[in-house]
């Protein structure tokens, strides 16, 4: 009867082995390099993708918005009228395409950090959006109410024009890469 000896513990798989390639990531779990990047990547090509769109959209509808409102300015007020649309579409644009583009830019930062990002810039045009508010509240070169309608539909159809993005959007939910 031969007893067999068990093989000498090998470096590369102890516990605390990992495999070729492997590094640690952030939280201190042994990660593929290889593996990880390609689902990062495709993740984050797909997100970008969608962001893209939504941008893209949301300028194209202010683009229009600033056509049809300021002809549409003009007729019903005159210069005034004008302004308004401009100034409408001014302030649709800083709430509208500020959001789309801070969530690309943090497309590959944690959840954290996009919440806390996207937050501030909430924040942000709050702050801005009263400030302009405040400035012209007191100024009649300027119609409130072609303001007021082009804003409106500025960023209701934004905000229409972001939830078709994501909706159509080609994001999987399971990466079958990653198992």
């Amino acid at each position: 009867m031969t007893t067999s000896q068990p093989e000498p513990a090998r470096p590369d798989h102890g516990p605390d082995a990992r495999p070729e390639g492997a590094t640690e990531d952030r939280s201190g779990s042994a990660a593929t390099e290889g593996a990880v990047e390609q689902t990062i990547g495709a993740h984050g090509r797909a997100v970008r993708a969608v962001f893209r769109t939504a941008l893209r959209d949301v300028l194209v509808l202010l683009g229009a918005l600033t056509v049809l409102g300021v002809a549409v300015g003009a007729l019903v007020a005159g210069l005034p009228g004008v302004w308004g649309a401009l100034l409408g579409v001014g302030v649709a644009l800083i709430f509208s395409a500020t959001t789309v583009w801070t969530m690309l830019r943090t497309v590959d930062s944690s959840p954290t950090t996009t919440a806390a990002v996207v937050m501030a810039s909430w924040l942000g045009k709050m702050v801005v959006l009263i400030a302009v508010l405040v400035v012209l509240r007191g100024m009649d070169f300027y119609d409130r109410w072609v303001f007021a309608g082009v804003l409106l539909v500025g960023v209701v159809g934004s905000a229409a024009l972001d939830y078709r993005a994501v909706s159509r959007g080609r994001i999987p939910y399971v990466d079958p890469a990653a198992r």
